[in-house]
């Protein structure tokens, strides 16, 4: 019986303001095709110490352009594709520099800011993306309010 092969991929809310970055994802992606998603990406060996920050940080700046402050580890999940078994795991990010723009249209159609509710509320939003932004605003309240 052949192992299981595992994906380990790591994932920024990135906040800013009240509202959170996600991304639609582009139309020839495997996974979630023209979804709403947080920004993040697959880690790769070479990341070294600190793999899923190094990984967060990375994606966030080769996809949309932005540097990164304090990252929090929120959540993971894990979840099945065709190919692979993935872990996913979701940090919160504060934004520190940079405007979000689309820079590898291959991966990413669009760039957004929106608040929770207008997450939940988008009908381009997998019930995924909206429970992460919930778990992930509720960490950066509690966080806040210690």
């Amino acid at each position: 019986m052949d192992a299981p092969h595992y994906v380990v991929n790591a994932e920024a809310a990135v906040h800013r303001d009240g509202e959170y970055l996600l991304v639609e994802r582009a139309a020839g992606e495997e996974h979630a095709a023209g979804a709403l998603a947080l920004v993040g990406g697959k880690v790769e060996i070479t990341e070294g110490r600190d793999v899923l920050e190094a990984t967060v940080r990375r994606e966030v700046e080769e996809e949309v352009g932005v540097a990164l402050g304090r990252l929090d580890y929120v959540t993971s999940s894990a979840f099945e594709t065709p190919d692979d078994q993935v872990v996913n795991t979701v940090f919160l990010a504060e934004h520190d520099a940079g405007t979000a723009r689309v820079r590898d249209p291959e991966e990413v159609a669009a760039v957004h800011w929106l608040t929770p509710d207008e997450v939940r509320d988008h009908p381009d939003a997998p019930a995924f993306t909206a429970n992460y932004i919930e778990a992930v605003d509720a960490h950066r309240r509690r966080r806040r309010d210690s």
